[in-house]
Parts: structure tokens; sequence; C-alpha cells
């Protein structure tokens, strides 16, 4: 099973950004993206979550099979999608540990209640692995972090809700080499053959960390290329000038 998008149109204040996109991703694989700015990158991410402000004109997006356009935002979220955002929000008043024990109690059965103890052995067993400190279970969600600190807390989430297909939207941007290994590592502890990931990046430098198995490059609102790991080392020695190439026959 997999995700899978069929000629996706999207369109944003009118103005069409996705025209047509086409992506398989099948489970156990990471599938990067990379392109310019304005290719429709981000667009991308917020459509097959489910963005308010995103107009879908036509084409499809499922997840193993189901209909993701057909669900509310939770609805997506409890089939297993996950997206990591670009610029995280701060969520004041809200303390680490109780917003993601209430998203982990959300999906629950009725009348079932989370177990403490395991809440908490869980969860820190995976700040360990982003070598968070224990005082960010207390402190609200993402108020007065770094911008390392927040992308750490991103995938603290991911680690915890335990995903079938992740979506990480530049989750790179603003992060230092230190905290770049750190989001990495939680990123591969999570790889596995009945999970998927779609990275999102315009850097080669992400790439280094987690290693993708696919590289797609996305050019106004299309994907207009596809190879392997060393497309990502071609594109950050030479750019996207083949874009502006005239296409023969």
């Amino acid at each position: 099973m997999s995700l899978i998008v069929n000629n996706l149109q999207a369109n944003i204040d009118d103005s069409p950004i996705l025209k047509g996109l086409n992506l398989e991703v099948p489970k156990g694989e990471v599938h990067a993206i990379m392109g310019p700015n304005g290719s429709g990158k981000s667009t991308l991410s917020k459509v097959i979550a489910g963005h308010e402000d995103y107009e879908v004109t036509g084409g499809s997006v499922t997840l193993d099979g189901q209909d993701l356009l057909d669900m509310e935002i939770d609805e997506r979220s409890r089939a297993g999608l996950f997206l990591a955002f670009q610029y995280p929000m701060e969520v004041p008043g809200v303390s680490n540990a109780n917003f993601i024990r209430a998203a982990l109690q959300a999906r629950l059965p009725k009348g079932e209640e989370l177990d403490a103890v395991a809440y908490y052995k869980s969860l820190y067993e995976k700040m360990d692995i982003l070598e968070m400190d224990r005082k960010f279970t207390a402190r609200a969600v993402n108020e007065g972090f770094s911008g390392g600190e927040k992308k750490r807390n991103e995938i603290l989430q991911m680690m915890m809700l335990d995903p079938t297909f992740c979506i990480l939207d530049e989750t790179d941007s603003g992060l230092d080499i230190d905290a770049l290994k750190i989001v990495s590592q939680g990123v591969n502890a999570m790889r596995s053959p009945e999970r998927g990931f779609l990275v999102i990046t315009h850097y080669q430098r992400l790439l280094d960390y987690i290693k993708p198995d696919v590289v797609h490059v996305l050019s106004d609102g299309q994907i207009v290329r596809t190879g392997g790991p060393e497309l990502a080392h071609e594109l950050e020695e030479s750019g996207y000038d083949f874009l502006k190439e005239p296409v023969t026959a």
C-alpha cells in the first residue's frame, strides 16, 4: 500500500499552484521532493493534510486505498497521516506532555484510558533519542522554543503518534548542523517497512542524514524529473538551470 497522488490540481485565491501532479510513495520508502521556490512543494504538503486555504480542483489523493480528500483533517490524522510543519505553531498554556497525551487519548476507543506509566515511559525514551531535556514536558508547546527545539518537538510528536505516513515540510529550515543531525536521528529511528516518508527540502544536506530511496523535482506544480539519491547531488551542484532548457523532440 502507499500514498498515491493522481493528477492533483489545487488553487489558492483562484491562482493555480498544483497543475496535474502525479506521485506514488510506497510504504517502506523515503521519497524526497526538491524544487525551486514557488514550485508548489509546501502547497502539496498542505493540500494532502487538508489545509482550508487551498481549493482542490481536480485529481485524487489516497492513503492505503482511502480517499484522503474526502476526509476532515482529524480523520486524515487518524488514517495514519502526519505533517511536520515548516513553521511549527506555538500553543500557549498547554504543556507538551498534555498536548501529546490528549492526541493519543483521542485515538483510543470511547471509554478506554491511556496508561499514564506506559505513556511517560514511551515519551521519555523518545525524548532521549532527540536529546530533549525532561523540562520540555512541562513547557507550553513551542512557546519560547528555538528553531531547533521546535523542530525536535515536531519529531517527538511524530514519534509518539506513530503514523503510517509522514510528510516533513522543510524540517531542515533554520537548523544548525547539530540540530539537523538530532532531528535526522529521530526520523531514521522511525524508518520501517510499514511506514512511508515524503521529505520536502531545498537542500542536499538533509538528505545526507535521511537517505532517500527516490528524489523528485517539482516545478510549476508538476513532477518534472525523478531519479535516485544521486539526483539530489546533481541538483546541489548544478541547480535548476535544466528547467529553463527548451524541450526537444
